[in-house]
């Protein structure tokens, strides 16, 4: 195997600490524009829920990679807030199709656009022209790492 270089070594330990503060960030931003407080676990599964349209827990489950009994009672919570709604599976009546309520759409709406727009601010007030030109070619350059 050939050796990798010290510059690869930094770029890969730093570009991951760096994703993992901005991705914190990200969500906190998103968590101080929420009127009711979600836990991680439940942004998670109402943002997958969105992502999935109509699914059964299990698959919810399985798509998060937690336990069943793990889903139901985040489902459980979400169902509260009054942010997904259930229904018979046309296919098997003996399973529930989970999708999102328009109130629990519109809240992964507006944590969506709260975080963009932090996003775009702090672009705006914290880089240069330039700075931001630069940001823009490092991501063609890293949009090749998620590239198979």
């Amino acid at each position: 195997m050939p050796h990798i270089s010290d510059s690869a070594t930094r770029a890969a330990r730093d570009l991951r600490v760096v994703f993992s503060r901005l991705r914190r960030r990200i969500r906190e931003v998103a968590r101080e524009e929420d009127e009711g407080v979600l836990t991680p676990s439940q942004e998670s599964a109402l943002t997958l829920v969105g992502k999935h349209g109509a699914a059964t827990a299990s698959a919810l489950a399985s798509a998060e990679g937690v336990r069943p009994q793990s889903m139901a009672a985040t489902l459980a919570a979400l169902d509260q807030h009054g942010l997904i709604r259930r229904a018979p599976d046309p296919a098997d009546g003996r399973r529930q199709l989970v999708t999102l309520t328009d109130t629990g759409r519109a809240r992964i709406e507006g944590n969506r656009q709260a975080r963009e727009e932090w996003l775009a601010r702090a672009f705006q007030d914290r880089f240069t022209e330039d700075e931001r030109r630069t940001v823009l070619t490092a991501l063609e350059l890293l949009e090749r790492l998620s590239q198979p």
